[in-house]
């Protein structure tokens, strides 16, 4: 919350541009810097006893200074050994020209006895001025107004609080944009701890991805990233705070880790609140956001999904009494009637009672409640991005983000841009030359992205089109295989070719998705980094738009084709339509394609929320012990916090990218279909519970600490979701319409039935027509000769 007559006292006269200022301007005088180094000399070299320093410390050998940043490298033996020194050795030097102190660990006293480890600490001066730098607003006054709590009913919500102090551990405070020359203002106690653990490692990374280390090829070279890109440095990152097992002990600060694994991280937890104040600030603004979001997506799941599993039990307990199924199941019925073969030649005529169990299986998706759910999920969908947008309001003002400075910092210049441009030009707002790249430079690079898109999508199309290939030919097999085989006789009745072969190619074409969806991750990161962004909102905007359109059509494309082509350019018999004038076109199982597309949309998506946590939670989970096995060659040695933090495995920039992309896939699968299948709003709550706690145990305990960001909202993919849910809409609309059979019923009911006591009797045989064997082509007829002079077949 912002104090506005306080606001206008401590801010600068000027708008500030977001470029960091001149390293030499974060330094006093070159007397201050020489004793700085001085000091820094005099600790290097001081006499240390490694084994009295705790292994859960997070201070320089001094115990005083707090470590904000660890940097790692190993010794090369390579031709580029001299170079990457000399580069970490400029590179440390700028880094204490900007003020920071740097204490480093030689390889000698790390664990395996090869790393490393350069630990950096950020004085107050350097803070206050990055402070300033970044906006970052600081508390100014503790607010008197009481935390809005809701008292209604509060009993009944006990089970699922947390204790008062895990869900709010700070007060709350009137905040003012920081300045160094208003320190006064500010409720400064101790300096130490003004400054919280997450916003430290956020304004030294600040700093790191800004420092120069030398020029090469006439240009200036700079930022830790680049530095790790070339194997300079092996790795980058903030410590956690302590264990997650154990809290700490003085005099290292509260263990916010441990805290975290014990109220959020825990799976016996799973029907608690999440401590969301806790979560930013030990992570940042933007991790924040991210659960805030997928916490109040899971409790809306909660209404659909008890709705959804309503609608599915009257499916159920309706399913014995529906007439369609009873005439097809019916020996005197279903029985009696003779449909044509449903592929050339090898394919053989066949009773339409074989279909009973199908049709059973059917209504439990295709009801008159199909109808009601798929106008509930239209509602549901539009509620729930109004709810969502009053929700992301309510959290801007509560964490303090309603501020344009802080939505600036998404508009900075990419290090990596700035390295590579070789023009400037002046601002027009700011009136200051800045980096600039002419549009001939990196069009080639934006036709490469496009192409490179295009030619993924059409392959996703085409591995498409192979699995329903796949499905024509092998279906002709599994028919005349299972007809043949006297001991398949006991399962034809719920086995069918139809089932059988629509089962494997689901789960052919959910291997294939899997398949594509690796390489083609790797391939967008590298096109957007070599697109150059100018920003990093410019560089998410660019990722996102590739990831979701591959991602969109490759998860979804298989559902298009059943709910709204499969089935809809068959022929008749006599005149089929041929697929490359070899094979037949689909037809719909007789029980209707509504039942192929659950049967689609169920393989799809439980198989990638089972896959996605089984890899979220045991790949870095094997990946760190192995680490830790190969690490551990001199166990008697100490095995210090930056260690074991090292021996973590990397969340990575765009980890949180991934985990918002997942989410909204999920989304589409929840509303895009949903009338078809209205159990996914409950398998999706059930994988969102589970996801919650998963997502927080391997932040606790098995990655690394990722520095902290900034973040106002959900950004971009608040977008794609009010597109999607229109799309939804359109799609359910079209599944009632064309897929369900709920409106050829309808139309019977009113138009056809003449029966008043049995309204929908007679409706099967009035859904076929019949066609007279004796006019087959000779190339589709089946060999074997028949009594019977016609077959019936689905009226198209």
């Amino acid at each position: 919350m912002g104090d506005p007559d306080v606001l206008e006292m401590v801010q600068e006269k000027g708008r500030r541009t977001s470029r960091e200022p001149d390293y030499a301007s974060h330094i006093n005088d070159e007397q201050s810097l020489s004793s700085r180094e001085t000091s820094f000399l005099i600790t290097e070299e001081s006499e240390f006893k490694r084994d009295e320093q705790s292994k859960d410390s997070i201070f320089f050998r001094d115990g005083i200074r707090q470590i904000d940043f660890v940097l790692s490298y190993v010794d090369d033996i390579k031709k580029e050994a001299e170079l990457k020194a000399e580069r970490r050795k400029l590179f440390e030097q700028n880094l204490r020209k900007t003020g920071l102190e740097l204490e480093t660990e030689d390889k000698r006293n790390s664990e395996d006895g090869r790393t490393y480890f350069v630990k950096i600490h950020a004085p107050w001066e350097v803070l206050v001025t990055y402070a300033e730098v970044l906006g970052v607003k600081m508390p100014i006054k503790e607010t008197e107004i009481p935390r809005d709590e809701k008292m209604s009913l509060s009993y009944l919500a006990g089970p699922v609080k947390l204790p008062r102090n895990v869900k709010h551990p700070r007060p709350e405070y009137f905040t003012a944009q920081f300045s160094r020359n208003r320190q006064e203002l500010f409720l400064i106690e101790d300096e130490s701890s003004f400054f919280p653990s997450s916003m430290r490692n956020r304004i030294v990374y600040y700093i790191l991805s800004r420092c120069p280390f030398g020029i090469e090829d006439g240009k200036k070279r700079f930022g830790i990233e680049r530095l790790l890109t070339s194997h300079t440095y092996s790795s980058a990152y903030p410590l956690h705070d302590g264990q997650y097992w154990k809290p700490s002990e003085p005099p290292n600060p509260v263990n916010e880790r441990y805290i975290l694994r014990q109220n959020w991280a825990r799976f016996s937890y799973f029907y608690k609140e999440q401590p969301l104040d806790l979560i930013r600030n030990y992570f940042g603004e933007k991790f924040g956001i991210y659960f805030v979001f997928l916490g109040f997506y899971t409790e809306m799941l909660t209404f659909a999904a008890v709705v959804g599993l309503a609608c599915f039990i009257y499916g159920l307990l309706s399913m014995s009494d529906t007439s369609s199924s009873t005439e097809i199941c019916d020996p005197l019925i279903g029985g009696q009637i003779i449909m044509c073969p449903l592929c050339d030649f090898v394919c053989d005529y066949w009773r339409l009672n074989t279909t009973c169990l199908a049709s059973q299986v059917s209504h439990l998706f295709d009801n008159e409640s199909t109808v009601f759910f798929a106008i509930f999920m239209g509602i549901w969908v539009t509620l729930f991005l109004e709810f969502w947008k009053q929700r992301q309001a309510r959290l801007e003002y509560e964490w303090d983000l309603v501020d344009f400075e802080e939505e600036q910092q998404q508009l900075q210049l990419r290090p990596e841009f700035e390295a590579m441009c070789t023009h400037r030009k002046m601002n027009p707002v700011t009136k200051e030359m800045e980096p600039y790249m002419p549009l001939c430079s990196r069009l080639p690079w934006y036709f490469l992205s496009g192409a490179t898109v295009t030619l993924w999508m059409s392959l996703v199309i085409a591995c498409m089109v192979a699995v329903i290939v796949y499905r024509l030919s092998v279906f002709a097999t599994f028919a005349s295989f299972m007809e043949s085989e006297a001991s398949l006789k006991q399962v034809k009745s719920f086995l069918t070719p139809q089932i059988t072969t629509s089962l494997t190619g689901s789960c052919l074409n959910f291997i294939v998705i899997l398949i594509l969806n690796f390489f083609y991750e790797k391939i967008s990161a590298w096109i957007t980094k070599m697109e150059i962004p100018r920003t990093y909102q410019e560089y998410e905007s660019s990722l996102t738009l590739k990831m979701f359109l591959f991602q969109f059509v490759n998860f979804y494309s298989s559902c298009f084709y059943v709910a709204f082509f499969k089935g809809k350019f068959v022929g008749y018999p006599g005149k089929y339509t041929y697929l490359f004038n070899v094979w037949r076109s689909e037809e719909c199982d007789p029980g209707g394609c509504l039942i192929e597309l659950t049967t689609q949309l169920t393989i799809i998506m439980t198989g990638k929320q089972i896959f996605g946590n089984i890899k979220e939670a045991i790949y870095p989970l094997i990946l760190n012990w192995w680490r830790r096995r190969k690490a551990r060659t001199n166990s008697e040695k100490l095995y210090s916090r930056w260690e074991q933090d090292h021996d973590l495995e990397t969340f990575g920039s765009l980890g949180l990218f991934y985990e918002y992309l997942e989410t909204v896939i999920q989304f589409g699968f929840v509303t895009l279909f949903v009338a078809s299948f209205p159990l996914a709003p409950l398998l999706a709550l059930l994988n969102n519970i589970i996801e919650i706690r998963v997502d927080a145990w391997k932040l606790t305990t098995q990655y690394r600490r990722p520095v902290a960001a900034k973040a106002h909202s959900i950004g971009v993919w608040q977008d794609i979701l009010y597109g999607m849910a229109v799309l939804s809409v359109a799609t359910n609309a079209f599944i009632v319409a064309f897929t369900s059979d709920i409106i050829p019923r309808l139309v019977y009911y009113y138009a056809y039935s003449t029966d008043a006591t049995e309204p929908m009797k007679g409706y099967i045989n009035n859904s076929l027509s019949t066609f007279l064997i004796a006019d087959f082509p000779n190339h589709t007829v089946p060999s074997e000769k028949r009594d019977f002079t016609t077959c019936s077949t689905l009226c198209f």
